[in-house]
């Protein structure tokens, strides 16, 4: 088993579109209290960020994940509302704004930045097939019962250049953080696991790791007949491929819960009833993961202590040397394959005061600000609470 000096720091991120926002703020709170990270896995957008974390240009990846994440807001199309929803009214209470209009102004919000990104897209991320601009360069512009997919996002792969030195992200490369992205194979439904310490990451498998098909996005074929869809649809929070990837060194694992996985009560509305169904599908589900690492730990150590009490107690000449020492090698193989525990683990879910389907669509500077600021606070009370 390992020591505890052996402990490395893994930051796992889920996917969720403008939500990765929060996890951005996540990143600048770890930057802040100097935590370094040994390993960064993510999906989706959560991809996204773990490469530009790994592969930042600039002296600083906090910096460059949120000059990311502010481009990417200032490029949103905004539709005004055509009235002013949150002028409220004093209800005695001494709050001038009562939580109706709030609510109120928050769903409006999210709805218009919805409509935005749905008719308009963003042209640093991706951009609808009907665009104008595409009746020259796609051959089924005119066909759209042809089309597999409904936004392009290549985009993102000229906006990712400005913040992604891919040189780092490959075996030797300078990156002081092992990457490890995922996605799923359409043709076959098996996990696709993209580790820079084994191969070069490259704009295609990040790509390929966030084109989520139900929400219009096209595969992308990372590999000679390889085609990659959305890591999301297999697991949103890829922490058994990240075990997988690296399983000899024990693990202190924090995980970035876009989707939280508890709510204080039921649905009010059938809104509210999708909003949730959705964040049940997108939510960690990990435990039972976390729960076999230790169980498997515990048990390795446990042929361990049995392999000592028979070279310590047993006539060694009344055993098959070469069977003891099979044994012996499959322990070992065990070990490296399976031998990682995780130690601790830290979850830093963000909250949601008022439920709506499509806040992973707010693109919108007050959106992506909010969701920057929430996630360093999140973090940092984590961070607190785990007494680091």
């Amino acid at each position: 088993m390992v020591h505890d000096h052996e402990i490395e720091n893994v930051l796992v991120l889920q996917g969720g579109g403008s939500l990765g926002a929060f996890g951005c703020g996540v990143f600048k709170a770890f930057a802040e209290r100097k935590i370094k990270l040994d390993i960064i896995g993510g999906t989706s957008i959560g991809a996204v960020n773990a490469a530009i974390i790994a592969g930042y240009k600039g002296e600083r990846p906090e910096v460059a994940l949120e000059n990311f994440w502010l481009a990417l807001a200032e490029n949103s199309v905004d539709l005004e509302p055509p009235w002013h929803p949150t002028t409220g009214y004093d209800n005695g209470s001494g709050s001038y704004y009562s939580n109706y209009y709030q609510q109120s102004s928050a769903q409006i919000r999210h709805a218009l930045t919805f409509y935005s990104s749905a008719m308009y897209g963003n042209n640093m991320m991706f951009l609808p097939r009907w665009m104008p601009e595409y009746a020259t360069s796609d051959p089924q512009y005119f066909r759209p019962d042809k089309w597999t997919y409904i936004y392009d996002h290549t985009p993102l792969e000229s906006t990712l250049k400005k913040y992604i030195d891919y040189d780092k992200l490959r075996p030797g490369g300078s990156s002081k953080t092992r990457l490890i992205i995922t996605a799923v194979n359409v043709l076959t439904a098996e996990p696709l696991i993209f580790d820079s310490t084994r191969q070069p990451i490259t704009a295609k498998h990040i790509l390929g790791s966030s084109g989520y098909p139900l929400y219009g996005f096209p595969w992308v074929e990372v590999e000679k007949g390889v085609y990659a869809w959305d890591g999301s649809l297999l697991s949103n929070t890829p922490l058994r491929e990240v075990m997988d990837a690296a399983p000899i060194t024990d693990k202190s694992v924090f995980i970035v819960e876009n989707y939280p996985k508890k709510i204080e009560r039921l649905p009010q509305n059938l809104p509210e009833v999708y909003h949730r169904a959705r964040d049940i599908m997108f939510s960690d589900k990990t435990a039972h993961n976390i729960k076999m690492s230790k169980l498997i730990t515990r048990y390795l150590q446990f042929i361990d202590e049995l392999y000592s009490i028979v070279e310590n107690n047993v006539d060694t000449a009344k055993i098959d040397g070469q069977k003891l020492a099979g044994i012996r090698r499959k322990h070992q193989k065990m070990l490296k394959e399976h031998g990682s525990e995780i130690r601790k683990i830290v979850y830093i879910t963000r909250d949601e005061q008022f439920p709506y389907l499509y806040e992973n669509t707010d693109f919108s500077p007050e959106g992506i600000k909010n969701l920057i600021k929430e996630g360093e606070s999140k973090t940092k009370q984590a961070l607190n609470e785990a007494g680091l």
